[in-house]
């Protein structure tokens, strides 16, 4: 598809459309949780080719803004990667040659490291690069990040990097969440390739991978103080657990936990390290590292607790050998007990807490799923809390690690989707058979395979791949609080064994096991969609009653919409008719509430395409529902 194809769509930027094109797009450390020093940001224009045979290009076609897909007018493109196509980026970097000698886009990158490393943040689909003509490594899955290690690859003075991707969107069983080669109502333009940051680092030859501290995982009471019974004496104190995954020979090291802080205004500066109170440090050996991982514990003498109101993040450093990297972690717990009324409810430390949630797609109208600036992340976190939500599922896709560091410093709840993906469902029964049982209190099976896109074992097994890397990439950020195993039958199956596989690799999490219908009994929730027919609301005794979906309203505002086409499950012609019934079905929770009601999601935050039931227009630019505050928009009990 050409550019004149896609004029059907028109361009509507945002606020944050030009600075995108100026300088170095997202310039900004990806990876909050695991910073360095030297780095190399490698986003900004880029070769780009499409060939119908695979086959290197002989010619380039012009210049791609990376890291934005071709599809969207932020790359300078706007072509959709068709099934059988290869995309080919290719540009070229340099190592400088010596620490002093680095330049200010290098960012101090020194060669007199040992080994060289490239990251990408997320390629959609599957992709095979290639460093100075020699394949460095490949990787499949459109969501999640990767690294490939170059040392061996790279040449003295200038290098040539080459990238080649294949999409084939919903032609093959990978997640691909709510993207769909024809694209239309509540499903979107398709995206491809490089779609979130590139960058270099230059490590010692015994390096860090990665750092997971955790929580001890015991219950804490808002005062910091241990729930009857359990954790160390009761005190106000936490055990933290850091597990780290180390690469090369094992060293020694140590680990600084430095005072907690709040940082929802201004960002931490890791350079400051040196200046901040030391609350913690544990020392390591040699003989601690086994295995290429290192778990080492440290005890903090108070725990100031993260929660929506106070965010506290405690930063550190790990030291190993001649590595050194900077993260946070957070103290907190989440778990379902007894809230108002002796109804199940979701605890926060130990106390309940209304989850007053918004579904969050994450698509932008200039970069679809990039968005155009750090800033724009940072908006809509924001704008969510200022509109009195305290929570976002994040629905059907994966962001950019800032996104959720910005949900870690400001406060905001994250229950967050797995990825749908498998082959293609049958929609008279996930769709209409489904809704029309959820109506009547009932659920259908989730044995049929083959009706719910999962009769082939590749796709379930991708699916489990792609669910445990989901977690294992996202599970130190302490703004999620559950994650969203299947959502309306997208490619369901075998639901209960997944639940509890689900628990095992995270048990300091809720699980939504079937957000919509399709629900098998396992999960934390009774998690319904109500959009049409009538509530069908009951609770459980153990289980807390939660509406993952409701809503839709939905009115279009011409100037600041992206498509002729217009979907949503109610429309009205204006924003005064639209926020009439808004507030009719917020009366309608708060009622709900009272008999048992645990949270509710409302569909949706930004208007996507000819989805127009948003909060905000899809630009960001007219918030069409006035959102007055509600009482209590976080405890249960007030």
């Amino acid at each position: 598809m050409r550019k004149k194809d896609l004029q059907a769509m028109k361009e509507l930027p945002t606020r944050w459309t030009e600075k995108a094109g100026q300088g170095t797009p997202l310039p900004e450390y990806p990876r909050p949780q695991c910073m360095r020093d030297a780095w190399q940001n490698l986003n900004g224009l880029w070769n780009y080719a499409v060939t119908e045979n695979g086959k290197r290009p002989d010619a380039w076609d012009g210049e791609i803004l990376v890291p934005f897909a071709p599809e969207c007018m932020l790359s300078g493109v706007l072509r959709t990667l068709r099934p059988g196509q290869t995309l080919w980026y290719r540009r070229t970097f340099r190592i400088p040659e010596a620490e002093g000698q680095a330049d200010s886009t290098a960012q101090g990158v020194s060669r007199q490291a040992s080994r060289t490393l490239l990251h990408f943040g997320a390629v959609d689909q599957r992709c095979a690069v290639y460093v100075n003509g020699r394949k460095a490594g490949e990787h499949a899955g459109g969501y999640l990040p990767f690294t490939l290690e170059i040392t061996d690859c790279l040449e003295t003075g200038e290098n040539v990097l080459a990238v080649a991707v294949r999409d084939d969107t919903d032609g093959l069983p990978f997640a691909r969440g709510k993207q769909r080669i024809e694209r239309g109502g509540m499903y979107y333009t398709p995206m491809s390739g490089i779609w979130q940051t590139v960058w270099l680092e230059t490590v010692p030859s015994s390096y860090i991978v990665r750092v997971d501290a955790e929580d001890d995982g015991t219950a804490r009471m808002a005062d910091g103080t241990h729930a009857a019974g359990e954790g160390p004496g009761a005190e106000n104190t936490a055990a933290v657990r850091f597990r780290i995954r180390t690469e090369g020979c094992a060293c020694r090291g140590r680990i600084t936990v430095y005072a907690p802080g709040l940082y929802n205004e201004e960002e931490f500066d890791p350079q400051r390290t040196a200046a901040l109170p030391v609350t913690a440090e544990a020392a390591f050996g040699e003989e601690d590292v086994k295995g290429g991982y290192l778990t080492a514990c440290v005890r903090l003498p108070e725990a100031d607790l993260w929660t929506p109101e106070t965010p506290y993040l405690y930063y550190y450093t790990v030291w190993y050998g001649d590595d050194r990297v900077t993260g946070y972690f957070a103290l907190r717990s989440v778990s379902i007990g007894e809230g108002p009324g002796g109804h199940p409810a979701v605890l926060l430390n130990g106390n309940p807490v209304f989850l007053k949630g918004v579904l969050d797609q994450g698509v932008w109208p200039d970069g679809l799923y990039t968005a155009p600036a750090d800033d724009a992340l940072l908006f809509d976190i924001r704008e969510m809390r200022e509109a009195g939500f305290n929570m976002a599922r994040k629905h059907a896709k994966i962001e950019a690690e800032r996104w959720y560091y910005h949900c870690d410093r400001t406060g905001l709840l994250v229950m967050q989707d797995m990825v749908n993906g498998g082959e293609k469902t049958k929609s008279w029964y996930v769709t209409y058979l489904a809704t029309a049982l959820s109506a009547a209190g009932l659920s259908a099976s989730d044995r049929a395979r083959g009706l719910l896109g999962r009769g082939s074992r590749l796709s379930r097994r991708l699916f489990e791949e792609e669910m445990w890397d989901t977690i294992d990439a996202l599970r130190s950020h302490p703004s999620i609080i559950s994650w969203v195993l299947f959502n309306e039958g997208w490619g369901q199956y075998d639901t209960v064994r997944l639940t509890k596989t689900m628990r095992e690799l995270d048990p300091s999490r809720l699980i939504d096991a079937a957000s919509g219908w399709y629900d098998q009994g396992s999960g934390d929730f009774r998690s319904v969609h109500w959009y049409f027919f009538s509530l069908p609301f009951r609770t459980e005794a153990k289980r807390a009653f939660f509406l993952s979906e409701f809503g839709g309203l939905a009115q279009k505002e011409e100037a600041h919409s992206a498509c002729e086409g217009v979907y949503g499950y109610r429309v009205y012609d204006s924003r005064k008719e639209l926020n009439r019934n808004y507030y009719a079905l917020m009366r309608r929770m708060e009622a709900l509430r009272k008999e048992g009601l645990s949270g509710y999601v409302y569909t949706q935050w930004s208007d996507v395409e000819e989805e127009i039931n948003g909060v905000y227009t899809y630009d960001r630019e007219v918030k069409k529902l006035i959102i007055r505050a509600l009482p209590d928009t976080t405890r249960q009990d007030g």
